[in-house]
């Protein structure tokens, strides 16, 4: 087996950038409704604008949503899809 480290540094910073519970859940909502926009994601998490903010700067960055403007409110979108294809593979579990 081949033994080079460097072909999976791209999956793990996509696993790295989806490993956080407040990110599945936005881009379990934006699939869920095909474009979302802050102030939806706010009201559905119960979560301060700052936060839901912070975590689609890192989403953007990653590549994996992009924005779409109209007038002021911005509707992100989930692009990326091996993301797409990670998030829709995921089962949630209700607690016990």
């Amino acid at each position: 087996m081949e033994n080079n480290i460097n072909k999976f540094t791209n999956a793990a910073e996509l696993l790295k950038t989806l490993g956080h519970p407040v990110r599945l859940c936005i881009l379990k909502g934006i699939l869920a409704t095909g474009g979302c926009n802050v102030s939806h994601m706010t009201d559905c998490l119960d979560l301060p604008q700052s936060t839901i903010s912070q975590h689609i700067q890192k989403l953007k960055s990653a590549g994996i949503i992009e924005g779409e403007r109209k007038g002021l409110e911005i509707t992100y979108k989930l692009v990326h899809d091996k993301a797409r294809q990670i998030i829709e593979s995921i089962e949630l579990q209700e607690d016990k």
